[in-house]
């Protein structure tokens, strides 16, 4: 059948505004957008832990942050200014006022997204009716909560993380209640990670109740990592002015690296500074201290200091920028996250992560075999008994995204796998 040249003219129309359309929603797809939070009053007292604000009248009491005439605090608004479209490789920290402003404009340097969540914002996941739903953005920082989340928020943090969405961790020292509520950023955190309707403790990270000042050059890395070897440069040092360490618990979360450690400790599980992994389909990073992030100008009210240029010779800026695009990028497109490989059978994903097909192939014949799969909650998501599983015999499930356990029990073999479905 010939078209006329008026259809043939329409079609090609079609396919071009077709076209057009999915170029654009890969590019909407490939634009990482960053979520700065202002809901947990991290302006308090001298902290200034804001990318931006036009407007400084926010007062900020044990209840919350609230508006006053009298209130000296920086109120943070959603979209930075001047418009992050005009900051070039050569834009200066003070394009953008507050104490994050350094940060925020690094992000945009790389071509990400940069917005805060304003003192007022929901924190929330999935709900469509809020412009600012997590679901909205690919990595979230949280720099020194100084109220509790509410049981929803935490929920909404969780799920953010499970299903993709990278978390930024940042506390501070214990004592460090900033707005006299009686709670400060590490037991805030804690209570986040214990107290939730999620898991416990799902990230693997307790805060450790200590307050310590001293520069570090215990770093534990591969020469690969991302953090300290990142695309920004090499982390030699850190320095903290009053924060806190951290514990780790990798039989909870075995993608968990620490890699910066407080001066004369053996890097490991204790005394971590700096550490991050992954959880469900997202990825997590946590620092023990908010100085780091502070690029000493903003609210003229505060006593801001220098941390992200100026202490540890530079390196924060470094640390926290190589952070920040590790937690930005996508998800490898490798098969699976595997702590520990099967003597008699193999976990894989394919054709890939994406798929959410788990392909569990044996490679020798097993007998009385026992297949469970737990998600990260510790719930058993399957369960299947076979008298024999042959040798290149497969058994596959379709699975949502998320982090799971595999483990195969036979007369053979007992193994233990971790997958991720991304």
């Amino acid at each position: 059948m010939s078209l006329t040249p008026f259809t043939a003219r329409y079609v090609k129309q079609l396919v071009i505004t077709a076209i057009l359309l999915i170029v654009i929603q890969r590019s909407n797809a490939q634009t990482v957008h960053v979520l700065f939070d202002a809901t947990k009053a991290e302006m308090a007292g001298n902290a200034d832990w804001v990318v931006d604000y036009d407007q400084s009248t926010l007062g900020v009491g044990s209840s919350g942050p609230y508006l006053t005439k009298s209130g000296h605090q920086s109120n943070p608004q959603r979209i930075p200014t001047p418009a992050q479209s005009g900051i070039t490789s050569s834009t200066a920290e003070t394009y953008w006022s507050g104490g994050l402003s350094a940060w925020g404009v690094d992000c945009a340097k790389k071509g990400y997204i940069v917005e805060t969540l304003p003192w007022d914002g929901q924190i929330t996941y999935g709900n469509s009716s809020n412009v600012q739903d997590l679901s909205n953005y690919k990595v979230y920082i949280i720099d020194e909560p100084n109220l509790v989340f509410s049981s929803a928020e935490k929920a909404a943090i969780l799920q953010f993380v499970q299903n993709g969405g990278s978390l930024f961790i940042i506390s501070d020292h214990n004592g460090s209640d900033r707005n006299g509520d009686g709670w400060d950023s590490p037991h805030i955190w804690n209570d986040l990670f214990s107290n939730n309707s999620v898991a416990t403790n799902p990230f693997g990270i307790t805060f450790d109740l200590a307050d310590f000042s001293q520069t570090t050059t215990n770093i534990s890395a591969t020469s690969s990592d991302s953090i300290i070897h990142g695309p920004m440069g090499n982390v030699t040092e850190a320095q903290w002015s009053g924060g806190t360490t951290m514990t780790l618990d990798p039989a909870i979360n075995p993608t968990l690296k620490g890699v910066i450690f407080k001066t004369g400790t053996t890097p490991g599980n204790t005394n971590v500074m700096v550490a991050y992994g992954r959880y469900g389909a997202g990825k997590i990073a946590a620092i023990g201290d908010s100085s780091p992030t502070d690029d000493g100008t903003g609210n003229p009210t505060c006593t801001l200091y220098t941390g992200y240029f100026g202490d540890a010779a530079g390196n924060h800026q470094l640390l926290l920028m190589n952070i920040t695009i590790w937690l930005a990028e996508n998800n490898s497109s490798s098969t699976s996250v595997t702590t520990e490989a099967f003597k008699n059978a193999n976990v894989s994903v394919y054709p890939n992560p994406s798929t959410g097909i788990l392909h569990i192939t044996a490679n020798n014949d097993l007998t009385n075999a026992l297949i469970s799969v737990y998600n990260v909650t510790g719930a058993e998501v399957y369960h299947n008994t076979m008298q024999q599983l042959n040798k290149d015999e497969a058994v596959s499930l379709t699975l949502d995204k998320g982090y799971y356990f595999v483990k195969i029990t036979s007369n053979e073999t007992t193994q233990t796998s971790a997958v991720t479905i991304y």
